[in-house]
């Protein structure tokens, strides 16, 4: 799993900049990036500002039935600011390819590919597992693995408001758990707030029992996400835009 730097800062957001911040541009320049790494053309060169911050990249399958939901079909992004012409190109191919949940994406499956780029913005550390809100933040947890500590003397299974006890071990390992999830895909899933953080335990490798102590053991920093999404015909109209009449 990655690491998120405590000091990271995404980049200014302004008022003239608003909801722009993230633009259809950034999500043809990864759908170009994985076109051109399948077909062997020549990219177009991006004209939108090369500005630094944290970003995923997803892809998802579109149905041919009406009505069903978008299948994803890789998603990986990187905490650390990244100047944002090589950094989503770099993660259009890294979702695409190494997504390790996933077979690679082929050139065939590129008519039904839809592209969204979320730009990470405003980081905050969270007072406790429970200090965030569901449809705004997505959120960051690290905890200390469960297995590598002794069970804690506190057996209290009620939410607390606090991120941490004074009933609560000392940690001395160093090895800790790592997740996220984007700020959609929790109102997506219709979780509330400890089914999302338990989920994220999940993902973060932890297979044993989750109580309140473990919850209370979390460090959870939440953020914000500025995503746009374009699908491969909105793609072909842009790239012939810019004067490829092959394509």
């Amino acid at each position: 799993m990655f690491d998120l730097p405590s000091d990271v800062v995404a980049g200014e957001t302004t008022t003239d900049e608003g909801d722009s911040i993230c633009t259809p541009e950034h999500c043809f320049h990864a759908f170009d990036a994985l076109y051109c790494a399948l077909s062997g053309r020549d990219p177009i060169p991006p004209a939108f500002v090369d500005k630094a911050y944290p970003l995923f990249v997803t892809w998802n399958s579109r149905s041919s039935r009406p009505g069903r939901p978008p299948r994803l079909r890789g998603c990986i992004g990187n905490f650390d600011p990244l100047p944002l012409r090589d950094g989503i190109a770099e993660y259009a191919l890294i979702s695409a390819f190494k997504d390790s949940r996933f077979k690679r994406i082929e050139e065939d499956e590129l008519p039904s590919l839809e592209c969204s780029v979320s730009l990470l913005t405003h980081f905050e550390d969270a007072s406790s597992y429970l200090d965030w809100t569901i449809g705004k933040h997505g959120i960051y947890i690290s905890f200390p693995d469960p297995a590598l500590y002794p069970t804690s003397r506190s057996s209290s299974n009620t939410p607390s408001p606090f991120s941490s006890s004074s009933f609560l071990p000392r940690f001395t390992s160093r090895r800790n758990l790592t997740a996220t999830y984007l700020p959609d895909v929790i109102p997506e899933q219709g979780w509330d707030k400890i089914e999302a953080v338990e989920s994220a335990m999940r993902k973060a490798g932890w297979s044993g029992l989750i109580t309140e102590d473990t919850r209370r053991s979390i460090k959870l920093r939440r953020y914000q996400s500025m995503k746009c999404i374009v699908g491969w015909d909105d793609f072909i109209k842009w790239r012939k835009a810019k004067g490829d009449d092959e394509i």
